[in-house]
């Protein structure tokens, strides 16, 4: 099976400025640094990273397209904030898809293939120990993983705007979970295709993909500042350099 390796951008190419600032938001949005309806302000976006508001739009309409930004006339645009029935819908699509690209997949892993999937689960596994939304956006790159192996370009699509969505869906109405159940089903997901055990292959992911929707419960976060959401991601993209380190503090005399 054929990876992406040869449709991915050389390193040594800058990517363009509006795909960076889509990148930062995206990843602040997978990773549930920005809530669910939280509003995106453009000049507030384009202050923090540095670039102008025609970025901003063309980074939020793409990542409208995709399901996670929702744009209002006159009203500007917020993160994405389906409903319970939407939420049922994306997860119902999201099966159907991940289906085909297991049937494509089953049986028909390189040993490459069979690689980049265990470091991944690997890098799953690290994460876990370390908490946070990592191990959240992680298990979604799990699958968009599954589905570039598939080489299907437009399944690819399907399932990585399917993923993304769920994620956020996750966001809204997920539970705390153990990350070590996605990591194990995950495992067990590569044995059974790498054994081309076809029902097996199903079975595991449609029970995997039913534990997921199942983690789906109504769940309360604490709003946070979005200048330093934006802030860090900013960083990771590199649109902003690394902020510098607060002042040390005078340290007072010992008293005798």
């Amino acid at each position: 099976m054929r990876g992406k390796e040869a449709d991915e951008p050389d390193p040594e190419t800058p990517r363009p400025r509006a795909a960076m600032v889509y990148g930062a938001l995206r990843r602040a949005i997978i990773e549930q640094a920005l809530a669910p309806g939280a509003k995106l302000p453009e000049d507030m976006i384009g202050d923090q990273f540095g670039v102008s508001r025609t970025l901003v739009r063309e980074a939020l309409a793409r990542l409208s397209a995709e399901g996670l930004v929702e744009l209002r006339h006159n009203r500007g645009a917020s993160v994405a904030y389906p409903s319970l029935e939407e939420a049922r819908d994306v997860f119902a699509i999201r099966r159907a898809m991940e289906m085909l690209a297991i049937e494509a997949l089953c049986g028909r892993l390189t040993a490459a293939d069979a690689a980049r999937l265990e470091a991944h689960v690997a890098a799953e596994d690290a994460a876990q120990h370390r908490g946070g939304p990592e191990s959240i956006r992680l298990a979604g790159e799990f699958h968009l993983l599954l589905a570039a192996l598939t080489g299907n370009a437009l399944l690819e699509r399907y399932i990585n705007e399917l993923a993304s969505r769920c994620s956020l869906i996750l966001a809204i109405y997920g539970r705390p979970h153990s990350s070590e159940c996605a990591v194990n089903e995950h495992r067990q997901l590569i044995a059974a295709l790498r054994a081309g055990d076809a029902p097996r292959c199903r079975a595991v992911m449609d029970e995997h993909l039913a534990a997921v929707m199942d983690r789906a419960l109504i769940a309360h976060r604490p709003e946070r500042d979005l200048r330093d959401v934006l802030a860090r991601f900013a960083q990771a993209e590199g649109l902003r350099d690394a902020p510098p380190p607060p002042p040390a503090r005078p340290r007072k005399a010992r008293s005798a």
